[in-house]
């Protein structure tokens, strides 16, 4: 036990590699949820930067409890139309009045949310397919001095809490991340057609991967149903392609399995989010902070996007943990699997967590004593040097969905 209470242990289960049943989803950022945690997030990131610019400390704010109702939409080959409009509620606090400046905090807010969608989700129409209000009651000015722009110091966490973090990702957990982001990458740069709001599921039973993708497909670029189904056997030749990159197991890439061609029963939206339809979203209701929604590893529910970085461990210690597993697992060899939990107690520096407590699988022929000590160092070297989650956040290097 180190002086910041670092504990390394033996993990209590196997690898996950090595288990029969793995399950790992992931809700694309055109997905309800993510739409919330994107905002969110865009949100504190630009209250941030104004509250640095302004008066060059970061102020009290948080915006994690942002909602999302879903609208009504009539899509139809070659494109319908919206009927009733999203509406999306950002939700939280933030600091207006410090030092005799007044902040317009809610115009910030919804400047930020306009470029996020707009950025993302092309297809709706800002203030027509997206109603965006916002109501942030008025936070304090407690967090002064703690983040500026001269002089940052460790400030005192807000909460009792922790974060989890683990790695390395496995064959199933890569290939449903990496899947998720090349269809909204490269794949729907060329093929419009493609929404968003793609979600993907990935089981692994023994040696057998099945990927099953929900992916919206945008009515304005699917001329009948032909087309459609051609664009969904694209997709799936894709992810399987994907998926092939990242295992030598077998693989089977299963797309849209709701759908009904007989009885015209397809997954055609007009923006390219279920949001439109029915699809009602929130704020850490989603991915975790790496990413993915893993049944199969210890994960926090708290929500990481939209709170604030300087001191709301429900964000930092999320992030900080996974940085701290990816870090070990770079720098040590031998380690099949790693989970790393950071307990905080409220009022005490973030940078002398209550616990770090850190599992290890190691591989064959590897002994835990062989790798504790330099385990030990980077633990303690990443938790001395917190407060670099905060500046990596702010200036938008860390995603928290």
């Amino acid at each position: 036990m180190s002086e910041r209470n670092i504990r390394v242990e033996p993990i209590d289960r196997q690898a996950v590699e090595d288990q029969e049943v793995e399950i790992v989803e992931r809700k694309g950022i055109g997905h309800p949820d993510s739409i919330c945690d994107g905002v969110a997030e865009s949100v504190a990131g630009a209250l941030a930067r104004e509250y640095l610019d302004r008066v060059g400390e970061v102020l009290h704010f948080n915006t994690d409890e942002t909602q999302l109702v879903a609208g009504e939409a009539a899509p139809a080959f070659g494109g319908g139309e919206v009927v009733d409009p999203i509406y999306l509620l950002i939700v939280g606090r933030a600091t207006k009045h410090y030092e005799g400046q007044t902040i317009p905090t809610e115009t910030i807010a919804l400047r930020a949310a306009r470029e996020y969608l707009e950025k993302t989700i092309p297809q709706l129409e800002y203030g027509e397919d997206i109603v965006v209000d916002v109501k942030l009651g008025e936070g304090s000015g407690d967090l002064q001095d703690v983040f500026g722009e001269d002089e940052v110091r460790v400030p005192m966490a807000n909460d009792t809490s922790f974060g989890v973090g683990h790695a390395p990702l496995t064959e199933t957990e890569r290939i449903v991340s990496e899947a998720e982001s090349r269809l909204n990458g490269e794949f729907a740069a060329e093929n419009p057609y493609l929404g968003p709001d793609v979600k993907i599921m990935g089981k692994r039973e023994g040696d057998t991967i099945d990927v099953t993708v929900a992916a919206a497909m945008v009515d304005e670029f699917i001329a009948d149903l032909d087309a459609y189904a051609d664009a969904v056997e694209s997709v799936r030749a894709f992810v399987a392609e994907v998926a092939g990159d990242h295992t030598d197991r077998e693989v089977n890439v299963h797309v849209n399995t709701a759908d009904d061609y007989e009885e015209g029963s397809i997954y055609l939206t007009v923006t390219g989010t279920s949001a439109e339809q029915g699809d009602d979203g929130s704020v850490g209701r989603g991915n975790r902070a790496n990413g993915l929604i893993t049944p199969n590893r210890s994960m926090s529910m708290e929500a990481t996007s939209g709170k604030n970085p300087v001191n709301h461990i429900g964000k930092i210690y999320n992030l900080l943990s996974t940085q701290i597993a990816e870090e070990v697992v770079a720098e040590v060899d031998g380690i099949r699997d790693l989970r790393v939990r950071l307990l905080s107690q409220i009022g005490r520096p973030i940078d002398q967590p209550h616990v770090a407590d850190v599992h290890v699988v190691t591989a064959d022929g590897v002994a835990l004593e062989d790798v504790e000590d330099e385990i030990n160092a980077i633990v303690d070297t990443e938790l001395a040097n917190v407060t670099e989650i905060t500046r990596k956040v702010i200036d938008g290097e860390l995603t928290t969905f």
